[in-house]
């Protein structure tokens, strides 16, 4: 049996990128039951039109699912995969990602351990986090938000910037100043062509920034290469790629530094694996991708960054969002939980988070 819901949850705070303001927020939740009763939680990236990604859970994946084993992932996946034709990606990818992060939920609960032991495992009980993210708002407000996230221990700090060159260089020039012993990185999704790129990215080399995520459009491989040959910055993206052989074109020819898929994107836990796995073996860097998704994803992340051998950092969101903050029990992954500028990995069965229903109920889109 599998049941599917559309939380929504408006923003206390909009959040601005280079791209929009968003003020509210949209995911996919399913709860996967198998005949002998265990039920798994899995979620969808679905920032807007969740109920488009519901029904194609329900009419077109469901359904092969029915009778299924569920320990058979890899198999389920594919099968789900092929409920479309041409190349993988988009709303199939996503939507397969809900189911997925649900059976590897059902699989950990039924051998009693947690996912990040069922895929090998490194050891990690606390992973190391940056704060996500400074917004691309007015000075005031960035000085406040730096303040606060210094405040809550965080040594790893992430900025946004946007389209203008010279005032995004300016803004990452004052948080280097607010926070001078910090490790800091910029995130311009997607704002900037090749040169501006270029221009900013020197900049912030010369300001000791340790990364520089999605400066152009994704699609663009030969402009990453150009980005990786020219400046001394980690270059980050993945958060915007579906699948393996997507990430495996990136990573091959080392045009990134460190690689950012997001479960909820990248076809869940078993396909984001591949991507960690590729990472590892290719010796880049692996740090998830959570954004503004809700619990089931932080929880579904902290397990791959505790097992993944090229972990670097997890992005821990530092704005409120009930989607993330309540509706799921116990709070995983939250600013609040830092120590030592780290964050704890959920060590009961499966994820060892549970839907909290009220919460879920309250929130449905009607």
């Amino acid at each position: 049996m599998t049941s599917v819901s559309t939380p929504c949850a408006r923003l206390p705070k909009a959040q601005r990128t280079s791209q929009a303001l968003w003020e509210a927020l949209e995911i996919v939740v399913v709860e996967v039951e198998t005949s002998d009763g265990i039920v798994g939680i899995g979620e969808a990236l679905a920032r807007s039109g969740a109920v488009g990604y519901a029904r194609f859970i329900t009419d077109a994946l469901v359904p092969r699912l029915i009778g299924e084993d569920a320990q058979d992932r890899r198999r389920l996946w594919k099968r789900m995969r092929s409920t479309l034709t041409g190349r993988p990606g988009r709303q199939v990818v996503e939507a397969i990602a809900a189911i997925d992060i649900a059976l590897w939920d059902i699989a950990g609960k039924a051998a009693g351990v947690p996912v990040h032991k069922l895929l090998g495992g490194m050891g990690r009980e606390r992973v190391r986090a940056y704060a996500s993210s400074i917004n691309w708002l007015d000075d005031a407000t960035v000085e406040a938000e730096v303040a606060h996230v210094l405040q809550a221990g965080f040594l790893e700090i992430k900025v946004k910037l946007g389209r203008d060159v010279p005032k995004a260089i300016e803004r990452a020039r004052l948080v280097r100043r607010l926070a001078p012993d910090a490790l800091l990185g910029v995130d311009a999704n997607w704002a900037y062509d090749l040169p501006e790129a270029l221009q900013v990215g020197r900049a912030l080399a010369d300001l000791d920034y340790d990364f520089f995520e999605e400066p152009i459009v994704p699609q663009d491989r030969e402009g990453y290469r150009q980005l990786a040959r020219h400046l001394p910055i980690r270059i980050a993206a993945g958060e915007s790629d579906f699948v393996a052989s997507e990430a495996l074109d990136s990573l091959s020819d080392r045009s990134l530094g460190m690689i950012q898929p997001d479960v909820t994107r990248a076809g869940g836990i078993t396909e984001t694996w591949r991507i960690a796995e590729l990472a590892a073996a290719h010796h880049v860097a692996y740090a998830p991708h959570v954004g503004w998704s809700g619990g089931i994803c932080v929880a579904a992340s902290l397990h791959l960054a505790a097992a993944a051998e090229s972990f670097r950092t997890f992005e821990c969101m530092v704005f409120d969002n009930p989607l993330r903050t309540a509706l799921c029990q116990p709070l995983v992954g939250d600013s609040t939980q830092l120590e030592d500028g780290q964050v704890r990995v959920p060590q009961s069965p499966g994820l060892g988070v549970s839907l909290d229903q009220h919460i879920l109920r309250s929130h449905l889109i009607a």
